[in-house]
């Protein structure tokens, strides 16, 4: 009884570990498929390549998807271009 309770806790911690690893792998999932760039604005590098993308908020309400938080210190100089390149990004209604 007693191996068998370890058996199926160990299974079952597993089964923890594995999938937390699925989640933290599918993080720049994230960003929606609706999203009309696949490159920060503010470097050009292609979302995703330095790790999770980092999600920031122009005043306006416009998301904007940066590659790293080290581009956010250069959105917040300038929030409303950046925002404009995603709008001009986005498919025409």
């Amino acid at each position: 009884m007693k191996l068998n309770h370890i058996i199926k806790s160990t299974a079952a911690a597993l089964a923890l570990i594995v999938a937390l690893g699925v989640s933290t792998a599918r993080a720049d999932s994230a960003i929606p498929k609706t999203y009309p760039l696949k490159t920060c604005p503010v470097s050009g590098d292609k979302l995703g390549e330095h790790g999770k993308s980092v999600k920031v908020t122009a005043p306006d309400g416009t998301d904007v998807y940066l590659c790293c938080k080290d581009c956010v210190k250069d959105f917040k100089k300038d929030p409303t271009k950046y925002a404009k390149t995603v709008k001009d990004a986005a498919p025409k209604k």
